[in-house]
């Protein structure tokens, strides 16, 4: 059984370990530029109420990251959906947390544009 896994919109993968850059949520957001050119950027949450990975990973795209975003750390399955919203491709998660809060609960949330209010809002 692998440590961690990876929550993509069909279902949990094994993780790959190819997280060579992982970003602190109080980077400052001038120095997103220097990253643009990577294949992966991992944005780390250190506890699930703490939401500045958020806006890191929607500042990102915005200047043009076309790569993979992952989030690591401290996220549960109600925040995949905005997790989803603002860029992220996907969540890393421990076993641990798998075995409480399993696929289906994640997969539940998959249908992540369903839950974008802005969307609908704006027809």
């Amino acid at each position: 059984m692998s440590d961690f896994y990876l929550v993509r919109d069909d279902g949990f993968h094994p993780h790959d370990g190819a997280e060579s850059i992982v970003l602190a949520p109080d980077v400052d957001p001038a120095s997103l530029v220097d990253y643009l050119d990577h294949d992966l950027i991992a944005i780390d949450f250190p506890s699930f109420s703490d939401g500045r990975g958020f806006t890191l990973a929607r500042l990102l795209r915005e200047k043009g990251f076309k790569g993979r975003l992952r989030a690591v750390g401290g996220l549960i399955s109600d925040q995949y959906a905005m997790a989803r919203r603002v860029g992220f491709d996907e969540v890393r998660i421990s076993a641990a947390l798998a075995a409480r809060q399993p696929q289906e609960q994640w997969l539940d949330r998959a249908d992540w544009q369903q839950w974008d209010h802005r969307s609908r809002l704006a027809g």
